[in-house]
């Protein structure tokens, strides 16, 4: 597979239109460059509510992309068909059948057939300020590429989320992030990093980037693009197959072998994807003589 990951550049839209007609840019490049998947970062979507919102505002800018959510979803089917494109266009608030609002991610492939991934562990802003509920368990979708999960932006930080991805056959966790501070974006892209090593998968990586002061949801967003695999035979000493400069917003095009992932896994050096303890005992506490 070959992934195109998009460090999101948050511009202010002069309209929906204008907003849609920025993520056919970025399909458009993705595809020149023969990507096979386009990733966007977590909350993409909330850029549009700068067409909307005169002054920064948290709560209209909810309400302004939540109102326009399935005119959103609508709008992407067309451009991942019209494309012929795997895409995931980061992810936005939608409003449930409970009236609960949710982060949740839409993955569609080429001829528009989607489905979606709810976030599952909401930072505290999330909670706090924006009133974000918890959405569905992980799960992992079957494609023409094999099977993926998705782990929205806090959700890696959590191994046990990704493992029962990973147990159900995921050979790729797709990460679309958005954090408005280094320590934020470290704290995802190490987890990312672990949890190639813990599953012995791919890990991809996809940030917001810029500046927003126009926005009270995407004010400030650091991060850079990446891919990792394991850290063991086949693949680099690090597990780092490729990283975007900091905070630029160019497409970072990764190309995806299964068949090195299966070599590695047939015979690494160890068996970190096996050797988790299928009940660990419980810790004692010891106290020293």
């Amino acid at each position: 597979m070959r992934l195109a990951l998009s460090p999101f550049a948050v511009t202010r839209p002069a309209d929906f239109d204008d907003f849609i007609a920025g993520i056919d840019r970025l399909i458009t490049q993705a595809k020149a460059q023969q990507a096979d998947l386009l990733m966007l970062p977590e909350y993409a979507s909330m850029a549009l509510a700068g067409a909307f919102v005169p002054h920064p505002d948290v709560m209209a800018e909810l309400d302004a992309v939540v109102s326009r959510a399935d005119a959103l979803i609508a709008a992407f089917r067309s451009l991942a068909r019209r494309h012929g494109i795997m895409l995931l266009p980061g992810t936005l608030p939608m409003r449930g059948a409970d009236g609960a609002l949710r982060n949740r991610a839409p993955l569609i492939d080429g001829n528009g057939a989607i489905a979606f991934q709810d976030k599952s562990v909401m930072t505290r802003f999330e909670r706090e300020q924006w009133g974000i509920a918890a959405g569905a368990a992980p799960c992992v979708f079957a494609t023409d590429f094999g099977r993926l999960g998705i782990a929205i932006c806090y959700d890696s930080e959590f191994p046990l989320l990704t493992r029962a991805q990973a147990l159900a056959g995921a050979d790729l966790i797709l990460i679309p992030t958005c954090t408005d501070t280094l320590h934020g974006f470290n704290r995802v892209r190490l987890s990312a990093r672990a949890r190639a090593l813990e599953n012995q998968c791919f890990t991809a990586l996809a940030p917001t980037t810029g500046a927003a002061p126009w926005s009270a949801t995407l004010d400030d967003n650091r991060g850079t693009a990446c891919a990792f695999g394991p850290v063991d035979r086949g693949f680099p000493d690090d597990g780092v197959i490729a990283s975007g400069l900091l905070d630029s917003p160019d497409l970072l095009l990764v190309t995806l072998d299964p068949a090195r992932l299966a070599a590695t896994r047939a015979d690494p050096a160890v068996r970190n994807r096996t050797d988790w303890p299928s009940n660990p005992p419980p810790s004692r506490v010891i106290a020293l003589a």
